[in-house]
């Protein structure tokens, strides 16, 4: 069979139609079928485009990404959908060809699009239905056993991150012996920043500008921040709040309550407090209660009836917070450091074995259309 092998051109194989624009006013989440968006179903109608079975490929947007549908569809207008002789060609097969290619490769523009006709250049190698069958029956078996894998290793990683969060609860949630309640306020002192308006008239690249300290100079899960990617004027900077090395910082946005320590200096907006400690707490300790479930679940009560999730300053004075002896404090600190470094080896293990599995996915097609299955 391997002999039978045709190079074609992809547009000889498949065609890419042009979805269609469907009101929102004909969409219902409990309707009958799928109504496709550049990269998976984004709702449901009781009207269909296209009958067949097809593969949806993204157009504009996440253009090239590709999603396999088994019944009636629409497929709106940011989308194509492919057409081919299901007499001559195994919709699986095509489906995994496709992914081949990597087409969000092709994408061009700033709302970043596919061209059908580049699409249609690929040349590419196509065996018999038979072959094409064949094929297929084995990449679904090893990719049933390859997702089985990454479904155990995406377990195994949730529950290296759990168990730090476990022991950082326990902790906090029953404490002990010589522990006091503090609001807030009776530990640091809590002020709002704000900021210049219009902010976009006082950014600079000048050498005399100050750091501008926004939520994306921050890192997901990370504990500082360092740097800032802009820089305010000083005249800006007098209508702005002064943050200096070492300083808590609180995320009063949409992702309210999360905690950083300084690093730098800056001057902050109204997104975010500052807290500066004013009796004898190890930072460390208090970084990890403001990170911890007992004082977050507080946060978001005390957001709760804001229509933007944000917490006013009064509000966020009334955290309760339980503190130990300071000798205890550090007991605690080292504990969850040794828990979190051993969180974050095995993190590393597990999301290398992710990597891993995806690379020996792409490893299989390649050898199925490289004629070696």
């Amino acid at each position: 069979m391997k002999k039978n092998w045709q190079t074609k051109k992809l547009g000889e194989v498949i065609k890419l139609e042009y979805g269609k624009p469907l009101p929102k006013s004909q969409r219902k989440r409990n309707s009958y079928y799928p109504v496709y968006g550049a990269n998976g179903e984004i709702d449901r109608s009781n009207k269909y485009y296209y009958t067949k079975k097809s593969i949806i490929v993204g157009r504009k947007g996440s253009a090239g990404e590709l999603n396999l549908t088994e019944e009636k569809f629409w497929p709106l207008d940011v989308s194509y959908y492919v057409t081919f002789d299901d007499k001559l060609y195994d919709l699986k097969f095509i489906f995994n060809l496709l992914t081949t290619l990597e087409l969000p490769k092709l994408a061009k523009g700033v709302k970043p699009g596919i061209n059908r006709n580049e699409v249609y250049a690929f040349d590419v190698r196509i065996p018999p239905l038979p072959e094409q069958k064949r094929i297929v029956a084995i990449l679904s078996k090893v990719f049933t056993a390859i997702t089985k894998a990454k479904e155990n290793a995406e377990k195994n990683l949730q529950n290296a991150r759990e168990l730090f969060e476990s022991y950082q609860q326990n902790i906090f949630a029953n404490p002990g012996d010589g522990w006091v309640d503090r609001t807030l306020d009776q530990v640091c002192i809590v002020e709002r920043g704000s900021s210049p308006r219009p902010i976009k008239e006082f950014f600079t690249t000048a050498p005399d500008g100050v750091n501008w300290i926004k939520i994306g100079d921050t890192e997901e899960g990370g504990k500082y921040v360092y740097s800032t990617a802009q820089k305010i004027t000083s005249e800006g900077a007098k209508q702005s709040r002064f943050v200096k090395e070492g300083d808590f910082i609180l995320t009063n946005s949409m992702s309210f309550g999360r905690p950083y320590i300084m690093k730098t200096k800056g001057y902050i907006h109204d997104g975010w407090f500052v807290l500066r400690l004013n009796i004898s707490i190890n930072t460390d300790y208090f970084y990890y209660l403001l990170s911890s479930r007992v004082v977050q679940s507080q946060f978001v009560q005390l957001a709760s009836g804001s229509v933007v999730k944000n917490i006013s300053g009064d509000l966020v004075k009334k955290a309760v917070l339980p503190i130990p002896p300071l000798a205890h404090q550090q007991v605690i600190v080292d504990k969850l450091l040794e828990i979190s470094a051993q969180t974050k080896k095995l993190e590393v293990i597990y999301q290398q074995k992710l990597a891993d599995l995806e690379e020996l996915k792409k490893s299989i097609l390649q050898k199925a259309f490289n004629r070696e299955l």
